[in-house]
């Protein structure tokens, strides 16, 4: 290729290289248990709060108690690079060993059990607001597996509303975010281009509707009031089980069976989408390690092999043949081959058996089409009723400025759902 096409070709290119949007990577298998701790006992995405403190949480299975590394990258609102440098968004150093870490007790699958806090003695704390992505690379500087969370400023108050469909067409299936962003002691200058908002529902951030902007503005208040821009299907309830005690079947269990580790078989599921909406509390896809009589469920609570089976009947041969995949925040939403089901012909029943350590758990059955997209529906149901929790992250870059901000969080929940 001649020099001159060959500039014109980089020149052309480099922005997609540059610009494209950061995904977080997923574990090996001997990676189990990922989590961010906060302010809540459940794990869910972290979103912290300016100056407070983050703690990671990881499994390792193979017993060979690894040296692992964490770096810390910042991202733009859409999750493409920003152009801020490292000291910019950051106090201290990172690319730092994690040194606490304990190896598993009285326990049949051996682990070590990997935790970090941010800041800690190297890196002493975040300096700005927004996006980051979490890095844990091995001794070989190889990435292990990397996790998105964002920290916020308490600038601005936002107000969450969760509405029925105006659209006739859903209004049994979707639920609408309504927003009222209100800046008193901050001035938003040109809202429409420096304001986004991003709404995730059920603190999920693959299915997360971004880059929306105002409606319209009354006084200092930022007003969305969509339909389709700031609508989700409503989904069901998630199924749920309980593990604590691992020597007796607990919530959801149907029985157990010690080999050389503990086998949890959970009740037959059945499809739920061509049946009535049933009322079933949960906590939203989440999930709570512990177990019981233990001091510290970190180290202490074991892994057990659940056995998840879904009937197929009549009313649902559409799903026959289809791939189902176990769906829920205990793998971060991640569709692969470990959660994918088989189908068992000779009793009409898709099964799959995944490696879990013991607590409480939400998980549904979602359909993955030949596109890789994921239809949740299908096999639960889409319902206006079902109690969903919204967030809202208010991001803001004013005029001139090198760097997406968060600026305000608000957070809502269908459970008072109005028309």
């Amino acid at each position: 290729m001649p020099i001159k096409l060959k500039q014109i070709f980089l020149f052309v290119l480099t922005p997609f290289i540059c610009f494209s949007q950061v995904e977080e990577v997923n574990p090996p298998d001997y990676i189990k248990t990922i989590n961010f701790k906060g302010n809540t006992p459940e794990t869910q995405l972290p979103i912290l709060k300016l100056g407070e403190y983050l703690v990671l949480e990881f499994d390792a299975l193979n017993g060979k108690e690894e040296d692992y590394y964490y770096k810390i990258d910042y991202f733009n609102y859409d999750w493409t690079p920003s152009i801020l440098i490292k000291s910019e968004f950051l106090d201290g150093f990172d690319n730092q060993r994690i040194r606490n870490y304990e190896n598993s007790y009285n326990t049949y699958q051996i682990y070590s059990n990997y935790k970090l806090t941010i800041p800690n003695q190297f890196t002493k704390g975040l300096r700005v607001s927004g996006n980051y992505l979490l890095s844990v690379y091995n001794n070989d500087d190889q990435l292990v597996f990397s996790r998105k969370f964002m920290i916020y400023e308490d600038n601005v108050s936002v107000g969450v509303n969760i509405k029925r469909a105006r659209d006739i067409q859903f209004i049994e299936e979707k639920q609408r975010v309504e927003i009222v962003i209100a800046s008193n002691s901050l001035q938003l200058n040109n809202p429409n281009q420096t304001v986004k908002a991003v709404i995730v529902q059920n603190n999920n951030l693959k299915t997360a509707l971004t880059n929306i902007k105002p409606q319209y503005t009354v006084g200092n208040q930022l007003i969305y009031k969509y339909d389709n821009e700031t609508s989700f299907y409503g989904g069901n309830e998630y199924f749920y089980f309980e593990n604590k005690d691992i020597r007796a079947a607990n919530t959801g269990i149907q029985y157990i069976d010690l080999q050389d580790l503990y086998h949890n078989y959970l009740y037959t599921n059945i499809t739920r989408a061509n049946r009535p909406y049933t009322y079933n509390p949960d906590i939203n896809g989440n999930y709570v390690i512990l177990n019981i009589d233990a001091d510290d469920p970190s180290i202490e609570a074991d892994y057990v092999w659940m056995h998840f089976s879904l009937e197929v009947t009549e009313a649902t041969e559409a799903i026959k043949g289809k791939n189902i995949h176990v769906y829920g925040n205990f793998n971060n939403y991640t569709i692969d081959e470990s959660t994918k089901m088989d189908y068992d012909e000779q009793n009409q029943v898709y099964r799959n058996s995944m490696l879990l350590k013991q607590g409480f758990y939400n998980y549904k059955y979602v359909l993955v089409n030949n596109d890789n997209t994921i239809n949740e529906g299908a096999i639960s149901g889409n319902f206006w009723q079902t109690e969903n929790n919204y967030k809202v992250l208010v991001y803001y870059r004013d005029l001139g400025a090198r760097y997406d901000k968060i600026i305000g969080v608000g957070e809502g929940s269908s459970v008072n759902i109005s028309n």
